[in-house]
Protein backbone atom coordinates (compact mmCIF):
# COMPACT_ATOMS: atom_id res chain seq x y z
CA UNK A 1 0.00 0.00 0.00
CA UNK A 2 3.16 2.15 1.00
CA UNK A 3 4.51 1.95 -2.41
CA UNK A 4 1.03 2.49 -4.35
CA UNK A 5 1.10 5.74 -2.22
CA UNK A 6 4.33 6.48 -3.38
CA UNK A 7 3.85 6.03 -7.15
CA UNK A 8 0.11 8.06 -7.20
CA UNK A 9 1.91 10.53 -5.19
CA UNK A 10 4.74 10.74 -8.10
CA UNK A 11 2.32 10.86 -10.52
CA UNK A 12 0.42 14.05 -9.32
CA UNK A 13 3.65 15.34 -8.64
CA UNK A 14 4.55 15.06 -12.56
CA UNK A 15 0.85 15.91 -13.94
CA UNK A 16 1.68 19.12 -11.99
CA UNK A 17 4.98 19.72 -12.88
CA UNK A 18 3.89 19.09 -16.50
CA UNK A 19 1.40 21.44 -16.12
CA UNK A 20 2.96 24.28 -14.49
CA UNK A 21 5.32 24.10 -17.21
CA UNK A 22 2.93 24.17 -20.27
CA UNK A 23 1.99 27.27 -18.33
CA UNK A 24 5.10 28.85 -18.07
CA UNK A 25 5.56 28.04 -21.55
CA UNK A 26 2.16 29.35 -22.68
CA UNK A 27 2.60 32.85 -20.42
CA UNK A 28 5.95 33.11 -22.46
CA UNK A 29 4.21 32.86 -25.56
CA UNK A 30 1.59 35.26 -24.84
CA UNK A 31 3.76 37.93 -23.52
CA UNK A 32 6.22 37.55 -26.64
CA UNK A 33 3.08 38.13 -28.61
CA UNK A 34 1.87 40.83 -26.50
CA UNK A 35 5.53 42.28 -26.62
CA UNK A 36 5.89 42.10 -29.82
CA UNK A 37 2.51 43.90 -31.03
CA UNK A 38 3.44 46.95 -28.31
CA UNK A 39 6.89 47.69 -30.72
CA UNK A 40 5.53 46.40 -34.15
CA UNK A 41 4.40 49.96 -34.26
CA UNK A 42 7.73 51.69 -32.92
CA UNK A 43 9.32 54.14 -34.93
CA UNK A 44 13.07 53.26 -34.86
CA UNK A 45 15.33 56.57 -35.40
CA UNK A 46 18.16 56.05 -37.82
CA UNK A 47 21.51 57.91 -37.20
CA UNK A 48 23.23 59.16 -39.56
CA UNK A 49 26.42 57.10 -41.57
CA UNK A 50 24.46 54.23 -41.29
CA UNK A 51 25.20 50.56 -42.69
CA UNK A 52 22.13 48.73 -43.28
CA UNK A 53 22.92 44.95 -42.13
CA UNK A 54 21.67 42.48 -44.12
CA UNK A 55 21.57 39.06 -42.84
CA UNK A 56 19.37 36.03 -44.41
CA UNK A 57 20.49 33.04 -42.50
CA UNK A 58 15.90 31.45 -42.06
CA UNK A 59 13.75 30.92 -44.81
CA UNK A 60 12.16 33.64 -46.91
CA UNK A 61 8.67 33.54 -47.74
CA UNK A 62 6.80 35.76 -50.47
CA UNK A 63 4.99 38.03 -47.94
CA UNK A 64 6.25 39.02 -44.25
CA UNK A 65 3.66 36.86 -41.76
CA UNK A 66 2.66 38.27 -38.30
CA UNK A 67 2.07 34.61 -36.38
CA UNK A 68 4.26 34.99 -33.35
CA UNK A 69 4.66 31.23 -33.80
CA UNK A 70 6.38 31.26 -37.52
CA UNK A 71 9.62 31.73 -36.59
CA UNK A 72 9.48 30.89 -33.35
CA UNK A 73 12.30 28.62 -31.47
CA UNK A 74 11.31 26.39 -29.47
CA UNK A 75 14.66 25.11 -28.66
CA UNK A 76 16.02 28.38 -27.25
CA UNK A 77 12.53 30.13 -26.50
CA UNK A 78 13.48 32.77 -28.80
CA UNK A 79 11.38 34.47 -31.56
CA UNK A 80 13.56 34.36 -35.09
CA UNK A 81 11.55 37.58 -36.42
CA UNK A 82 11.72 37.17 -40.55
CA UNK A 83 11.10 39.63 -43.38
CA UNK A 84 8.87 38.19 -46.63
CA UNK A 85 10.61 38.99 -50.32
CA UNK A 86 7.90 41.85 -50.34
CA UNK A 87 9.36 44.10 -47.25
CA UNK A 88 12.82 43.00 -48.29
CA UNK A 89 12.16 44.37 -51.52
CA UNK A 90 10.30 47.33 -50.92
CA UNK A 91 12.92 48.53 -48.14
CA UNK A 92 16.17 47.74 -50.03
CA UNK A 93 14.73 50.47 -52.67
CA UNK A 94 13.78 52.94 -49.95
CA UNK A 95 17.37 53.02 -48.29
CA UNK A 96 18.73 54.30 -51.98
CA UNK A 97 17.35 57.38 -51.68
CA UNK A 98 17.68 57.19 -47.67
CA UNK A 99 21.17 59.89 -47.31
CA UNK A 100 21.68 58.35 -43.65
CA UNK A 101 22.66 55.10 -45.18
CA UNK A 102 25.68 54.81 -46.88
CA UNK A 103 25.60 51.42 -47.78
CA UNK A 104 24.92 47.95 -47.09
CA UNK A 105 26.96 45.04 -45.67
CA UNK A 106 25.67 41.41 -46.18
CA UNK A 107 26.56 38.65 -43.56
CA UNK A 108 25.13 35.46 -44.43
CA UNK A 109 26.80 31.98 -44.48
CA UNK A 110 23.66 29.69 -45.54
CA UNK A 111 20.32 30.60 -47.31
CA UNK A 112 17.72 28.50 -46.76
CA UNK A 113 15.49 29.84 -49.57
CA UNK A 114 15.07 28.80 -52.39
CA UNK A 115 17.51 30.16 -55.78
CA UNK A 116 14.92 31.94 -57.54
CA UNK A 117 14.45 33.85 -54.43
CA UNK A 118 18.31 34.79 -54.13
CA UNK A 119 18.05 35.95 -57.57
CA UNK A 120 15.51 38.74 -56.83
CA UNK A 121 17.00 39.94 -53.87
CA UNK A 122 20.35 39.99 -55.81
CA UNK A 123 18.68 41.76 -58.42
CA UNK A 124 17.80 44.76 -55.99
CA UNK A 125 20.99 45.08 -54.35
CA UNK A 126 22.28 45.71 -57.84
CA UNK A 127 20.17 48.49 -58.57
CA UNK A 128 21.11 49.41 -55.27
CA UNK A 129 24.04 50.12 -56.31
CA UNK A 130 23.50 51.29 -59.64
CA UNK A 131 20.93 53.86 -58.50
CA UNK A 132 22.43 55.09 -55.54
CA UNK A 133 26.27 54.85 -56.42
CA UNK A 134 26.59 53.51 -52.45
CA UNK A 135 28.36 50.42 -51.27
CA UNK A 136 28.00 47.33 -51.27
CA UNK A 137 30.07 45.12 -48.84
CA UNK A 138 30.19 41.13 -48.40
CA UNK A 139 31.47 39.18 -45.44
CA UNK A 140 31.42 35.96 -43.94
CA UNK A 141 33.36 32.77 -42.21
CA UNK A 142 32.14 30.40 -44.79
CA UNK A 143 29.80 30.99 -48.15
CA UNK A 144 27.67 28.02 -49.51
CA UNK A 145 27.05 28.50 -53.30
CA UNK A 146 24.07 30.40 -52.85
CA UNK A 147 25.53 32.85 -50.58
CA UNK A 148 28.08 33.08 -52.38
CA UNK A 149 26.46 34.28 -55.70
CA UNK A 150 24.12 36.81 -53.68
CA UNK A 151 27.41 38.33 -51.97
CA UNK A 152 28.88 38.32 -55.80
CA UNK A 153 26.83 41.60 -56.87
CA UNK A 154 29.06 43.07 -53.62
CA UNK A 155 31.67 45.90 -54.75
CA UNK A 156 34.21 44.13 -52.28
CA UNK A 157 33.58 40.49 -51.03
CA UNK A 158 35.61 39.58 -47.42
CA UNK A 159 36.60 36.24 -46.10
CA UNK A 160 37.64 35.03 -42.60
CA UNK A 161 41.19 33.81 -43.37
CA UNK A 162 40.29 30.14 -41.80
CA UNK A 163 36.85 30.48 -43.59
CA UNK A 164 35.81 28.59 -46.94
CA UNK A 165 33.85 28.79 -49.66
CA UNK A 166 31.74 25.98 -51.57
CA UNK A 167 32.25 25.64 -55.40
CA UNK A 168 31.54 22.97 -56.90
CA UNK A 169 28.38 23.20 -59.14
CA UNK A 170 24.42 21.85 -58.41
CA UNK A 171 23.00 18.64 -57.07
CA UNK A 172 19.93 17.13 -56.30
CA UNK A 173 19.21 13.65 -54.42
CA UNK A 174 15.88 12.29 -53.84
CA UNK A 175 14.75 9.48 -51.77
CA UNK A 176 12.91 6.67 -52.62
CA UNK A 177 10.48 4.84 -50.41
CA UNK A 178 9.78 1.66 -52.45
CA UNK A 179 11.77 -0.81 -50.68
CA UNK A 180 10.32 0.59 -47.44
CA UNK A 181 7.20 0.16 -48.81
CA UNK A 182 7.88 -3.13 -49.70
CA UNK A 183 9.01 -4.39 -46.37
CA UNK A 184 5.64 -3.23 -44.80
CA UNK A 185 3.83 -4.94 -47.97
CA UNK A 186 1.86 -1.55 -49.36
CA UNK A 187 1.61 -1.10 -52.58
CA UNK A 188 1.29 2.07 -54.22
CA UNK A 189 -0.94 1.91 -56.78
CA UNK A 190 -0.18 4.73 -59.20
CA UNK A 191 -2.18 5.90 -62.53
CA UNK A 192 -0.82 9.16 -63.80
CA UNK A 193 -0.50 10.89 -67.31
CA UNK A 194 2.89 12.09 -68.24
CA UNK A 195 5.89 10.18 -68.21
CA UNK A 196 8.06 13.18 -67.38
CA UNK A 197 5.59 13.55 -63.70
CA UNK A 198 8.29 12.37 -61.32
CA UNK A 199 5.87 13.60 -57.91
CA UNK A 200 5.01 9.34 -57.70
CA UNK A 201 8.66 7.89 -58.65
CA UNK A 202 9.78 7.98 -54.92
CA UNK A 203 6.49 5.16 -54.15
CA UNK A 204 7.16 3.30 -56.92
CA UNK A 205 10.96 2.99 -57.87
CA UNK A 206 14.18 2.78 -56.07
CA UNK A 207 16.34 5.46 -58.32
CA UNK A 208 14.97 8.11 -60.94
CA UNK A 209 13.73 7.28 -64.28
CA UNK A 210 15.53 8.02 -67.23
CA UNK A 211 13.09 10.53 -68.31
CA UNK A 212 13.08 12.50 -64.84
CA UNK A 213 17.16 11.96 -65.24
CA UNK A 214 16.55 14.20 -68.46
CA UNK A 215 14.63 16.41 -67.40
CA UNK A 216 16.72 17.19 -64.14
CA UNK A 217 19.51 17.33 -66.04
CA UNK A 218 17.97 20.12 -68.02
CA UNK A 219 17.08 22.58 -65.63
CA UNK A 220 19.64 22.12 -63.24
CA UNK A 221 22.20 22.60 -65.88
CA UNK A 222 20.07 25.77 -66.98
CA UNK A 223 20.35 26.86 -63.27
CA UNK A 224 23.03 26.28 -62.88
CA UNK A 225 24.89 28.19 -66.21
CA UNK A 226 22.84 31.24 -64.93
CA UNK A 227 24.65 31.41 -61.65
CA UNK A 228 27.71 31.35 -63.20
CA UNK A 229 26.98 33.86 -65.66
CA UNK A 230 25.93 36.30 -62.96
CA UNK A 231 29.29 35.39 -60.96
CA UNK A 232 31.39 35.90 -64.15
CA UNK A 233 29.56 39.54 -64.80
CA UNK A 234 29.74 40.88 -61.53
CA UNK A 235 33.18 39.29 -60.32
CA UNK A 236 34.90 40.05 -64.34
CA UNK A 237 36.25 35.51 -64.47
CA UNK A 238 35.66 33.62 -67.55
CA UNK A 239 32.62 31.29 -67.43
CA UNK A 240 35.04 28.67 -68.87
CA UNK A 241 37.17 29.58 -66.02
CA UNK A 242 34.71 29.31 -63.41
CA UNK A 243 33.55 25.85 -64.39
CA UNK A 244 36.69 24.41 -64.46
CA UNK A 245 37.42 25.64 -60.85
CA UNK A 246 34.14 23.91 -59.97
CA UNK A 247 34.92 20.79 -61.83
CA UNK A 248 38.16 19.96 -60.22
CA UNK A 249 37.19 21.35 -56.94
CA UNK A 250 40.31 23.98 -56.90
CA UNK A 251 38.76 26.23 -54.45
CA UNK A 252 39.66 23.89 -51.22
CA UNK A 253 40.90 27.06 -48.68
CA UNK A 254 40.52 31.21 -48.27
CA UNK A 255 43.89 31.23 -50.17
CA UNK A 256 42.29 29.42 -52.95
CA UNK A 257 39.16 31.75 -53.44
CA UNK A 258 41.58 34.71 -53.57
CA UNK A 259 44.25 33.13 -55.35
CA UNK A 260 41.27 32.84 -58.17
CA UNK A 261 39.57 36.22 -57.36
CA UNK A 262 36.85 34.96 -55.89
CA UNK A 263 37.32 36.70 -53.00
CA UNK A 264 38.51 39.79 -52.54
CA UNK A 265 40.47 40.23 -49.06
CA UNK A 266 41.16 37.91 -46.32
CA UNK A 267 40.15 39.24 -42.83
CA UNK A 268 39.42 39.08 -39.38
CA UNK A 269 35.93 40.78 -38.10
CA UNK A 270 37.67 43.06 -36.78
CA UNK A 271 39.95 44.03 -39.64
CA UNK A 272 37.02 44.17 -41.63
CA UNK A 273 34.79 46.49 -39.10
CA UNK A 274 37.94 48.49 -39.76
CA UNK A 275 37.91 48.72 -42.91
CA UNK A 276 34.23 49.88 -42.84
CA UNK A 277 35.29 52.28 -40.41
CA UNK A 278 37.44 53.72 -43.18
CA UNK A 279 34.89 53.77 -45.94
CA UNK A 280 32.51 55.72 -43.60
CA UNK A 281 35.25 58.08 -42.73
CA UNK A 282 35.25 56.47 -38.31
CA UNK A 283 38.51 57.52 -36.80
CA UNK A 284 38.23 55.99 -34.38
CA UNK A 285 38.34 52.28 -32.96
CA UNK A 286 35.94 53.33 -30.02
CA UNK A 287 33.54 54.81 -32.28
CA UNK A 288 31.03 52.03 -33.20
CA UNK A 289 29.43 51.61 -36.55
CA UNK A 290 25.70 52.78 -36.98
CA UNK A 291 24.46 49.49 -38.05
CA UNK A 292 20.99 48.48 -38.67
CA UNK A 293 19.22 45.52 -39.35
CA UNK A 294 16.33 45.11 -42.19
CA UNK A 295 14.14 43.90 -39.89
CA UNK A 296 14.88 47.04 -37.73
CA UNK A 297 15.01 49.19 -40.85
CA UNK A 298 11.07 48.32 -41.81
CA UNK A 299 10.28 50.27 -38.79
CA UNK A 300 12.57 53.46 -39.39
CA UNK A 301 11.59 57.10 -39.03
CA UNK A 302 10.67 57.56 -42.53
CA UNK A 303 8.93 61.04 -43.66
CA UNK A 304 5.20 60.34 -44.47
CA UNK A 305 3.67 62.58 -47.32
CA UNK A 306 0.17 62.46 -47.33
CA UNK A 307 -1.31 62.42 -51.18
CA UNK A 308 -4.20 61.64 -52.26
CA UNK A 309 -5.81 58.32 -52.77
CA UNK A 310 -4.12 56.24 -55.79
CA UNK A 311 -5.54 53.81 -57.76
CA UNK A 312 -4.38 50.27 -56.66
CA UNK A 313 -2.51 46.72 -57.96
CA UNK A 314 -3.14 44.23 -55.47
CA UNK A 315 -0.80 41.91 -55.22
CA UNK A 316 -2.56 38.31 -53.82
CA UNK A 317 0.27 35.84 -52.49
CA UNK A 318 -0.64 32.04 -53.63
CA UNK A 319 2.20 30.28 -51.62
CA UNK A 320 2.26 26.63 -50.80
CA UNK A 321 0.62 22.96 -51.34
CA UNK A 322 -2.73 23.75 -53.26
CA UNK A 323 -5.44 22.67 -51.12
CA UNK A 324 -9.20 22.33 -51.25
CA UNK A 325 -10.92 24.99 -48.71
CA UNK A 326 -9.37 27.69 -46.42
CA UNK A 327 -5.51 28.08 -46.44
CA UNK A 328 -3.71 26.64 -44.08
CA UNK A 329 -0.11 26.16 -42.56
CA UNK A 330 2.02 25.90 -45.15
CA UNK A 331 -1.07 25.41 -47.79
CA UNK A 332 -2.83 27.55 -49.53
CA UNK A 333 -6.73 26.73 -50.17
CA UNK A 334 -8.77 27.35 -53.09
CA UNK A 335 -11.31 28.96 -51.23
CA UNK A 336 -9.22 31.24 -49.44
CA UNK A 337 -7.39 32.64 -52.57
CA UNK A 338 -10.38 32.38 -55.01
CA UNK A 339 -11.83 34.56 -52.17
CA UNK A 340 -8.83 37.17 -52.47
CA UNK A 341 -9.17 36.83 -56.47
CA UNK A 342 -12.59 38.04 -56.33
CA UNK A 343 -12.30 40.86 -54.03
CA UNK A 344 -9.60 42.33 -56.06
CA UNK A 345 -11.59 42.09 -59.11
CA UNK A 346 -14.81 44.13 -57.07
CA UNK A 347 -12.52 46.32 -55.90
CA UNK A 348 -13.14 49.62 -57.83
CA UNK A 349 -9.68 50.89 -56.91
CA UNK A 350 -7.88 47.82 -58.03
CA UNK A 351 -6.85 48.51 -61.44
CA UNK A 352 -4.46 45.59 -61.80
CA UNK A 353 -3.78 42.43 -60.24
CA UNK A 354 -0.82 40.57 -59.86
CA UNK A 355 -0.44 36.66 -58.30
CA UNK A 356 2.46 35.73 -57.02
CA UNK A 357 2.71 32.28 -57.29
CA UNK A 358 5.37 30.14 -55.34
CA UNK A 359 3.62 25.97 -55.42
CA UNK A 360 4.68 22.70 -56.72
CA UNK A 361 0.81 22.12 -56.82
CA UNK A 362 -1.83 20.10 -55.14
CA UNK A 363 -5.32 18.98 -56.02
CA UNK A 364 -6.07 19.83 -59.40
CA UNK A 365 -9.76 19.92 -58.61
CA UNK A 366 -8.53 23.36 -55.95
CA UNK A 367 -5.71 24.05 -58.83
CA UNK A 368 -8.88 24.03 -61.34
CA UNK A 369 -11.44 26.18 -58.64
CA UNK A 370 -8.55 29.37 -58.53
CA UNK A 371 -8.02 29.13 -62.17
CA UNK A 372 -11.66 30.44 -62.87
CA UNK A 373 -11.24 33.32 -60.51
CA UNK A 374 -8.24 34.26 -62.88
CA UNK A 375 -10.07 33.70 -66.00
CA UNK A 376 -12.94 36.12 -64.26
CA UNK A 377 -10.48 38.47 -62.87
CA UNK A 378 -8.35 38.29 -66.51
CA UNK A 379 -12.10 40.13 -68.37
CA UNK A 380 -11.91 42.39 -65.64
CA UNK A 381 -8.46 44.20 -65.38
CA UNK A 382 -4.95 42.98 -66.30
CA UNK A 383 -3.63 40.50 -64.06
CA UNK A 384 0.33 39.63 -64.14
CA UNK A 385 1.59 36.14 -62.74
CA UNK A 386 5.04 36.53 -61.06
CA UNK A 387 6.50 32.65 -60.15
CA UNK A 388 8.71 32.51 -57.50
CA UNK A 389 11.36 29.57 -56.65
CA UNK A 390 8.55 27.18 -57.53
CA UNK A 391 5.33 27.61 -59.88
CA UNK A 392 4.63 24.30 -61.35
CA UNK A 393 2.09 21.41 -62.02
CA UNK A 394 -1.12 22.93 -59.97
CA UNK A 395 0.98 26.22 -59.55
CA UNK A 396 1.06 26.19 -63.26
CA UNK A 397 -2.74 25.57 -63.91
CA UNK A 398 -3.56 28.35 -61.98
CA UNK A 399 -1.12 30.55 -63.92
CA UNK A 400 -2.10 29.73 -67.18
CA UNK A 401 -4.70 31.83 -67.97
CA UNK A 402 -3.15 35.41 -67.23
CA UNK A 403 -2.24 38.01 -69.59
CA UNK A 404 1.24 38.08 -68.79
CA UNK A 405 3.71 35.55 -66.83
CA UNK A 406 6.92 36.75 -65.49
CA UNK A 407 9.16 34.23 -64.10
CA UNK A 408 13.48 34.21 -62.46
CA UNK A 409 15.67 32.65 -64.71
CA UNK A 410 15.71 30.15 -61.76
CA UNK A 411 11.96 29.52 -61.08
CA UNK A 412 11.14 26.37 -61.35
CA UNK A 413 7.88 25.46 -63.21
CA UNK A 414 5.39 23.56 -65.80
CA UNK A 415 5.30 20.10 -64.96
CA UNK A 416 1.95 19.83 -66.83
CA UNK A 417 0.68 16.48 -65.97
CA UNK A 418 -1.47 14.98 -63.43
CA UNK A 419 -1.59 11.83 -61.30
CA UNK A 420 -4.15 9.34 -58.90
CA UNK A 421 -2.37 7.21 -55.89
CA UNK A 422 -4.10 4.96 -53.46
CA UNK A 423 -1.80 2.75 -51.50
CA UNK A 424 -3.41 -1.00 -50.87
CA UNK A 425 -2.34 -1.69 -47.49
CA UNK A 426 -4.05 -5.31 -46.90
CA UNK A 427 -0.54 -7.08 -46.81
CA UNK A 428 0.87 -4.59 -44.02
CA UNK A 429 -2.51 -5.35 -42.11
CA UNK A 430 -3.07 -8.19 -42.75
CA UNK A 431 0.85 -9.72 -42.27
CA UNK A 432 2.38 -7.20 -40.29
CA UNK A 433 -0.56 -6.45 -37.67
CA UNK A 434 -2.65 -9.48 -38.19
CA UNK A 435 -5.83 -6.91 -39.01
CA UNK A 436 -8.33 -8.44 -41.87
CA UNK A 437 -10.86 -6.24 -42.89
CA UNK A 438 -14.78 -7.82 -44.35
CA UNK A 439 -17.07 -5.54 -46.74
CA UNK A 440 -20.51 -5.43 -48.04
CA UNK A 441 -20.99 -3.16 -50.69
CA UNK A 442 -24.28 -2.20 -52.23
CA UNK A 443 -22.64 -1.65 -55.81
CA UNK A 444 -19.72 -3.34 -57.39
CA UNK A 445 -17.34 -0.72 -56.82
CA UNK A 446 -18.48 1.16 -54.16
CA UNK A 447 -14.92 0.74 -52.26
CA UNK A 448 -13.10 1.59 -55.06
CA UNK A 449 -11.14 3.98 -52.92
CA UNK A 450 -10.73 1.42 -49.69
CA UNK A 451 -6.46 1.10 -48.79
CA UNK A 452 -7.56 -2.40 -47.66
CA UNK A 453 -7.83 -4.24 -51.29
CA UNK A 454 -5.71 -3.91 -54.39
CA UNK A 455 -7.75 -1.94 -57.10
CA UNK A 456 -9.04 -4.31 -59.83
CA UNK A 457 -8.13 -3.88 -63.60
CA UNK A 458 -11.45 -2.39 -64.22
CA UNK A 459 -11.51 0.12 -61.62
CA UNK A 460 -7.61 0.97 -62.90
CA UNK A 461 -8.90 1.62 -65.82
CA UNK A 462 -12.04 4.08 -64.55
CA UNK A 463 -9.21 5.66 -62.68
CA UNK A 464 -6.73 6.23 -65.37
CA UNK A 465 -9.93 7.63 -67.41
CA UNK A 466 -10.24 10.21 -64.81
CA UNK A 467 -7.13 11.54 -65.14
CA UNK A 468 -6.81 11.70 -68.92
CA UNK A 469 -9.87 14.00 -68.82
CA UNK A 470 -8.11 15.92 -66.43
CA UNK A 471 -4.94 15.87 -68.22
CA UNK A 472 -6.85 16.61 -71.64
CA UNK A 473 -8.37 19.30 -69.56
CA UNK A 474 -5.19 21.50 -68.34
CA UNK A 475 -3.61 21.60 -71.52
CA UNK A 476 -6.60 22.68 -72.90
CA UNK A 477 -6.42 25.52 -70.55
CA UNK A 478 -2.76 25.99 -70.99
CA UNK A 479 -3.11 26.33 -74.75
CA UNK A 480 -5.96 29.03 -74.38
CA UNK A 481 -4.08 30.73 -72.15
CA UNK A 482 -0.90 30.94 -74.02
CA UNK A 483 -2.03 30.98 -77.18
CA UNK A 484 -0.68 27.53 -78.16
CA UNK A 485 -2.48 24.72 -79.55
CA UNK A 486 -2.96 21.55 -77.35
CA UNK A 487 -0.24 19.72 -79.34
CA UNK A 488 2.49 22.04 -78.63
CA UNK A 489 1.29 21.69 -74.74
CA UNK A 490 1.37 18.22 -75.03
CA UNK A 491 5.20 17.90 -76.62
CA UNK A 492 6.38 20.38 -73.66
CA UNK A 493 3.73 19.09 -71.02
CA UNK A 494 3.91 15.11 -70.00
CA UNK A 495 4.87 16.62 -66.50
CA UNK A 496 8.24 18.41 -67.77
CA UNK A 497 9.59 20.41 -65.23
CA UNK A 498 11.19 23.26 -66.68
CA UNK A 499 13.76 26.34 -65.39
CA UNK A 500 12.21 29.77 -66.44
CA UNK A 501 14.90 30.55 -68.92
CA UNK A 502 14.04 27.42 -70.64
CA UNK A 503 10.14 27.95 -70.02
CA UNK A 504 10.27 31.22 -71.55
CA UNK A 505 11.75 29.52 -74.89
CA UNK A 506 9.10 27.49 -75.21
CA UNK A 507 6.14 29.68 -74.53
CA UNK A 508 5.24 28.53 -70.98
CA UNK A 509 6.26 32.41 -69.83
CA UNK A 510 6.17 35.75 -71.39
CA UNK A 511 9.06 37.28 -69.49
CA UNK A 512 12.12 36.88 -67.37
CA UNK A 513 11.38 38.83 -64.09
CA UNK A 514 11.18 39.34 -60.57
CA UNK A 515 7.84 40.42 -58.53
CA UNK A 516 8.94 44.44 -59.18
CA UNK A 517 8.54 44.03 -62.71
CA UNK A 518 5.42 42.13 -62.81
CA UNK A 519 4.29 44.97 -60.68
CA UNK A 520 5.65 47.69 -62.96
CA UNK A 521 4.05 45.48 -66.46
CA UNK A 522 0.53 45.41 -64.52
CA UNK A 523 1.20 48.84 -64.08
CA UNK A 524 1.71 49.22 -67.42
CA UNK A 525 -1.01 47.23 -68.68
CA UNK A 526 -3.22 49.60 -66.37
CA UNK A 527 -2.59 52.73 -68.10
CA UNK A 528 -1.46 53.52 -64.23
CA UNK A 529 0.82 56.91 -63.53
CA UNK A 530 0.88 56.17 -60.07
CA UNK A 531 0.08 53.57 -57.84
CA UNK A 532 0.37 51.70 -54.20
CA UNK A 533 0.44 48.27 -53.60
CA UNK A 534 -2.50 46.27 -52.07
CA UNK A 535 -1.87 42.73 -50.97
CA UNK A 536 -4.24 39.84 -50.20
CA UNK A 537 -5.11 37.61 -48.85
CA UNK A 538 -5.37 39.74 -45.51
CA UNK A 539 -3.32 38.58 -42.72
CA UNK A 540 -5.12 37.60 -39.68
CA UNK A 541 -4.61 38.89 -35.96
CA UNK A 542 -1.82 37.70 -34.66
CA UNK A 543 -3.42 37.17 -31.42
CA UNK A 544 -5.65 34.70 -33.51
CA UNK A 545 -2.83 33.16 -35.39
CA UNK A 546 -1.26 32.09 -31.64
CA UNK A 547 -4.28 30.51 -30.74
CA UNK A 548 -4.13 28.61 -33.94
CA UNK A 549 -0.66 27.87 -33.21
CA UNK A 550 -0.90 26.47 -29.96
CA UNK A 551 -3.28 23.89 -30.54
CA UNK A 552 -1.43 22.44 -33.76
CA UNK A 553 1.20 24.70 -35.07
CA UNK A 554 3.61 24.51 -32.55
CA UNK A 555 3.86 20.88 -32.48
CA UNK A 556 5.00 20.99 -36.20
CA UNK A 557 7.70 23.80 -35.42
CA UNK A 558 8.96 21.51 -32.82
CA UNK A 559 9.04 18.64 -35.40
CA UNK A 560 10.92 21.00 -37.84
CA UNK A 561 13.42 22.35 -36.05
CA UNK A 562 14.31 18.86 -34.75
CA UNK A 563 14.46 17.26 -37.72
CA UNK A 564 16.59 20.07 -39.78
CA UNK A 565 17.04 19.36 -43.46
CA UNK A 566 15.26 16.11 -43.19
CA UNK A 567 12.07 17.61 -42.63
CA UNK A 568 10.85 17.51 -45.97
CA UNK A 569 11.28 14.31 -45.75
CA UNK A 570 8.65 13.66 -43.16
CA UNK A 571 6.52 16.02 -45.05
CA UNK A 572 6.56 14.66 -48.37
CA UNK A 573 4.88 11.00 -46.16
CA UNK A 574 2.87 13.16 -44.08
CA UNK A 575 0.63 14.77 -47.48
CA UNK A 576 0.39 11.27 -48.89
CA UNK A 577 -2.16 10.67 -46.40
CA UNK A 578 -3.84 13.95 -46.99
CA UNK A 579 -4.10 13.44 -50.71
CA UNK A 580 -7.34 13.57 -51.90
CA UNK A 581 -8.19 12.74 -55.76
CA UNK A 582 -6.43 13.90 -58.63
CA UNK A 583 -3.66 15.24 -58.37
CA UNK A 584 -1.27 18.38 -60.00
CA UNK A 585 2.02 18.31 -57.81
CA UNK A 586 5.57 17.97 -58.22
CA UNK A 587 7.91 16.13 -55.61
CA UNK A 588 7.28 17.25 -52.01
CA UNK A 589 11.45 16.66 -51.58
CA UNK A 590 12.17 18.62 -55.04
CA UNK A 591 15.60 20.93 -53.75
CA UNK A 592 18.38 21.59 -54.93
CA UNK A 593 22.17 22.09 -53.71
Amino acid sequence: MKQFFKYVLATIVGILLSSFLVFIIFIGIIGYAISSAGTSGKVINVKENSVLLIKLDEIISDRTGNNPLENFDFSTFQANPQLGLNDILKYLEMAEDDSRIKGIAIETTGIETGIATVEEIRNALKKFKERSGKFVYAYSEVYTQKSYYLASVADSVFLNPAGMMELRGLAYQGMFFKGALEKLEVEAQIIRHGKFKSAVEPFMLDKMSAENKEQTRKYMGSIWNHLVAGISETRNINVERINQLADSVLVQSAEDAVKYELIDQLCFRDQYLAILRTKLGIESEKDKINFISLARYTHADFQETKLEKKPEIAVIYASGDIISGKSVQESMGSETISEAIKKARLDDNVKAIVLRVNSPGGSALASDVMWREVVLAKQAKPVVVSMGDVAASGGYYISCAANKIFASPNTITGSIGVFGMIPNMQGMFKNKLGITTDTVNTNKHADILTVFRPLTAEEKNIIQMSVEKIYDDFITKVAEGRNLTKEQVDEVGQGRVWSGEDALKIGLVDEIGGLSDAILAAKELAGLDAHRVKEFPELPDPFEELMKGLSGQGEEVLIRNFLGEEYIYYKQLKNVKKQRGIMAKMPEEFEIY
